[in-house]
């Protein structure tokens, strides 16, 4: 905008004002100030003077090409859609395999496991803290013959794969690469991710094993393995979504997110790798809230920012290397026990945000998870949502449809600027580990929950059928519950299979894995090798646990 245009529009907007002033008096506004879900104040007019200072090649771009604001590929899904991959994972592995099959039948593209509390935790299902609890949050797995079972009859090198697990990834992502090689598939056709974003669990979510330096010194190890041996994998989901439900607004999500790449990164180069050898496999894990346009505004600038992190703090090279690449989850702290219904509207609008910010694969989460694990029913309404989204909606027919508005350029700028103070802080601390270990991160998502439950009780957040329009309705019924006969099967499982084994074998490989361990080689090949012995999931973390220590979270006031 030049000079004279700029002047005749600022007359324009003086006669706006004056309109707005006299409208004022006959239909006052519903609040004196509006915010977005991350109480960031919302102007009532966005205009040509709010992005004034970006740059339309440098800032926006164009889809495909650096700084990848409007989108990771040339015609995102003109050409094709993103990866419909509903999380699942309950009882045994019996149950789930059954599952995955049900979702398979219905169109979904990509399987994502969800593993119980123990499993996530390092633990067997016969151990005395896994009593009660298994089975219950995901699936149990044990050993090699519960993920021989789980997919049994889904071909590897047919499917993508994604895994919630975090401190044993290594374990896990061990056992498929073990179940894809009985099934005859190579390491280099297997696809997927491991989420093995162990920063968010010591500030967000709690399912750490190992103290800091030891659990990524194992994240860093299958970089080095996966980047010669299972190319096609995402060896890490750097996840967002768990420092959203536990109550950070939108710029905070992408700051600690980012911050926590940037630490694994700089280990992967500490530990002697080439940025461009890893980074084109790093994966981002998002939430998606109900504030949509935020966050469609959110997931642009998040992909902008780690773009010129990666070109100009890390000289990357490769333009795959500054493409965020991210699974999007709907909020499932946005959900309410009261009228589970509205959810799927909740759910819906979620699903937009997503799909109009360029995500790569979705899980839409189902009515009912404020209660219990989903019902076939409802998970099929939720994979629904998805598919109507992608086939009616018209959104995706055109990249990036909402860029050039005023508001979501301007909101992912304030988002992009907002969220890069936070990692200069974060910088300042010495990095991620070190801010989690001041509790610096904690404590700023936990300012940020209490301020927006305040506000729900206070009434200046509405959520429908919770603080305002409330109905009387009865007990909810057809819930899925798991039995607890799932864990005593899971034992005698266990005892099964230790007395079948070559048990020689499986100690021979545990004491070789302490060795390793004990030293600096990399540890994926002999937890593959103990894995194989059919050595347990517990029985290996033990070793580590008793090499490595257990961490201590700090007290956070």
């Amino acid at each position: 905008m030049n000079k004279e245009q700029r002047q005749a529009f600022q007359e324009v907007m003086e006669k706006y004002d004056e309109r707005v002033e006299r409208n004022l008096t006959r239909f006052p506004e519903r609040r004196s100030v509006f915010y977005t879900a991350s109480k960031a104040e919302v102007n009532r007019l966005y205009t040509p003077l709010d992005v004034e200072e970006l740059d339309v090649i440098e800032d926006i771009g164009v889809p495909g090409s650096y700084p990848f604001t409007r989108g990771v590929q040339p015609n995102m899904y003109r050409g094709r859609l993103w990866t419909m991959r509903m999380y699942a994972g309950f009882a045994t592995a019996e149950e789930s395999n059954k599952r995955y099959k049900f979702l398979l039948d219905q169109g979904q593209s990509g399987l994502s496991v969800a593993f119980d509390l123990p499993t996530q935790i390092g633990y067997d299902s016969d151990h005395v803290l896994a009593e009660g609890e298994v089975g219950k949050v995901g699936v149990a797995i044990d050993s090699l013959k519960d993920m021989e079972t789980l997919f049994d009859g889904i071909p590897l090198d047919k499917v993508s794969t994604s895994m919630t697990i975090n401190a044993p990834a290594s374990i896990l992502l061990a056992m498929y690469i073990a179940v894809g090689e009985k099934q005859g598939v190579p390491k280099a056709k297997l696809r997927g991710t491991i989420q093995n974003d162990i920063l968010k669990e010591y500030i967000a979510r709690g399912t750490y094993i190992f103290p800091t330096d030891p659990s990524m010194r194992l994240i860093t190890d299958i970089f080095a393995y996966c980047s010669k041996e299972v190319p096609s994998w995402n060896t890490i989901s750097i996840s967002g979504y768990h420092i959203r439900e536990a109550g950070s607004t939108a710029a905070q999500e992408v700051g600690f997110t980012l911050a926590d790449g940037i630490a694994y990164v700089e280990a992967a180069l500490e530990a002697g790798l080439e940025i461009d050898s890893f980074a084109p496999r790093l994966s981002f894990f998002f939430n998606a809230h109900n504030d949509l346009l935020e966050e469609v505004a959110k997931f642009r600038a998040a992909r902008r920012l780690w773009a010129r992190i990666m070109k100009e703090r890390f000289g990357a090279k490769d333009p795959k290397s500054m493409m965020m690449k991210f699974h999007t989850q709907t909020g499932g702290s946005t959900l309410t026990a009261q009228q589970t219904e509205n959810n799927i509207v909740r759910v819906a609008i979620q699903t937009l945000a997503a799909v109009l910010g360029g995500t790569q694969s979705l899980h839409t989460n189902s009515k009912d998870e404020a209660l219990a694990l989903p019902t076939e029913e409802s998970v099929q309404t939720a994979l629904r949502t998805q598919q109507i989204v992608a086939y009616e909606s018209g959104v995706t027919n055109t990249v990036d449809p909402l860029a050039g508005s005023y508001y979501i350029e301007a909101k992912t700028k304030e988002i992009e600027d907002e969220a890069m103070d936070y990692i200069q802080r974060i910088d300042d601390m010495g990095g991620a580990p070190r801010a989690i270990d001041a509790g610096f991160i904690q404590r700023e998502i936990m300012d940020a929950a209490y301020r927006y439950q305040v506000d729900i009780e206070k009434g200046d957040n509405i959520v429908v059928g919770v603080n305002k329009y409330h109905v009387d309705e009865p007990s909810p019924k057809g819930l899925l519950r798991v039995d607890l006969s799932v864990g005593e099967s899971q034992k005698a499982k266990l005892k099964a299979l230790r007395e079948e084994r070559d048990n020689e074998a499986v100690d021979a490989a545990l004491e070789k894995l302490r060795v390793v361990c004990q030293g600096d080689e990399n540890v994926m090949p002999a937890i593959i090798e103990a894995v194989k012995t059919y050595a347990t999931l517990g029985e290996i973390a033990d070793v580590m646990r008793d090499v490595f220590g257990e961490y201590q979270q700090s007290v956070i006031i």
